[in-house]
């Protein structure tokens, strides 16, 4: 027998989630010195900022479907 997946939701809504990463992304990333990491870490929030802006507008109400 299979096993059963874990379908449980999520505590915060997806743009929250997408904010939280990219807060703690950018903090962790003041914390550092110039340099890879930091660099890496600045990526990861600009990423996680493209993101929420999509989520945002695939949200959003004015989006039509196609015809």
């Amino acid at each position: 027998m299979p096993k059963k997946r874990n379908r449980t939701r999520p505590a915060l809504s997806l743009q929250d989630r997408l904010t939280k990463f990219t807060e703690e992304a950018r903090a962790a990333a003041r914390k550092l010195p110039v340099g890879a990491e930091r660099h890496d870490l600045l990526q990861k929030a600009r990423d996680g900022e493209a993101a929420l802006e999509m989520e945002r507008w695939l949200s959003s109400p004015g989006l039509q479907e196609p015809k």
